[in-house]
């Protein structure tokens, strides 16, 4: 699960043994990735970003953004993958990272689905019902931002903490009302539901948006400048690749079989699940709305506001004056360079 924040701690034993690596030592590097349907996928399919860098590069499947965190923390793995929410509280908690590339604009890639049978058919139904969702996730903050919205608060409804695969459960059995989550669990639950609202649409209407991004521990950004020019040139090019053709990106084609295989999903459901999302060129990434916009970016500013919800939650104990210290811009302008 992507964005989750918080997750056992059981999994950080499993990543004992990888150190951070210095430009004196060997070239390599280890990428926490996550389940998530995009289009670089491809690139590690390919081993794109082996063959423009020369470094050894080794792929770990984690199943939280609180994982993720954990593991750019310990210094387990170099560069992480999550979503806005579990990067806003890493900052909060000192944690010495620094975001250099979005993944996604979330968009309408999350969102609160109602279970047919349940009689809930608008947001102000969901009262005394039972919600799954990652606790303190990109999820959780927009069901609470969408809740309050239709006049709703965390109390009036019963929110279950439940990871993506148990939400499927949960939802097959018949336990839960309503799930907000992201694909491929998202696309499965569709099947027997009705969309409420996503974080597109919460996004809209608020001003509050969420995304995945890409972040890599301050120290080994200092030793690894080229490593980074390339890796940023790599992810741009597997976005354009797929926006300047989507209609090429088929269940049967080898871009999707490969999406399909690194996260997990169905080739069928991958071509729907990339539609849900905007991917964002590394042109406009260094641009001001973006990595390039200082405190005021939107990107400083979402972290700012999920902070703030992080910190109501109890989830973290301080809110920063300025997340765009957590924030580079250096490599998507490179990138953005003819």
């Amino acid at each position: 699960m992507r964005r989750h924040l918080f997750a056992a701690l059981l999994f950080a034993g499993s990543l004992t043994g990888a150190c951070v690596v210095h430009a004196a030592g060997p070239k390599e590097v280890v990428i926490g990735y996550q389940d998530m349907v995009l289009p670089w996928r491809h690139a590690q399919e390919t081993q794109a970003v082996e063959k423009a860098t020369g470094y050894k590069i080794t792929y770990r499947k984690l199943a939280s953004g609180a994982e993720v965190t954990r593991a750019l923390a310990s210094g387990a793995i170099q560069i992480g993958e999550a979503g806005s929410s579990p990067f806003a509280a890493a900052l909060s908690q000192g944690v010495p990272i620094q975001i250099f590339w979005i993944a996604d604009n979330i968009n309408n890639a999350e969102a609160l689905v109602a279970r047919r049978g349940s009689q809930v058919k608008t947001l102000a139904d969901l009262k005394g019902r039972k919600i799954g969702i990652p606790h303190v996730s990109t999820s959780h903050f927009h069901a609470l931002v969408a809740l309050q919205a239709a006049g709703l608060n965390a109390k009036d409804v019963k929110i279950l903490n439940l990871r993506p695969p148990e939400i499927l459960a949960a939802w097959e059995r018949g336990d839960i009302d309503a799930a907000f989550v992201w694909d491929p669990v998202l696309a499965k639950i569709k099947q027997s539901g009705d969309v409420l609202t996503t974080s597109g649409q919460i996004a809209a209407q608020t001003g509050k948006a969420t995304f995945d991004a890409l972040a890599v521990r301050t120290d080994f950004a200092r030793d690894h400048d080229a490593f980074l020019q390339q890796f940023v040139k790599v992810l741009d090019a597997s976005d354009r690749r797929y926006s300047s053709n989507p209609g090429a990106w088929t269940a049967d084609s080898a871009e999707v079989k490969a999406v399909a295989k690194w996260s997990g999903a169905e080739p069928s459901s991958v071509p729907d699940s990339l539609k849900l999302y905007a991917f964002v060129p590394a042109s406009e990434q260094a641009g001001p709305q973006w990595l390039g916009g200082g405190k005021n970016s939107v990107v400083a500013r979402s972290l700012e506001a999920t902070a703030q919800f992080l910190q109501s939650q109890g989830s973290v104990q301080q809110v920063l004056a300025d997340y765009s210290v957590g924030v580079n811009d250096t490599w998507v302008r490179r990138a953005a360079q003819p």
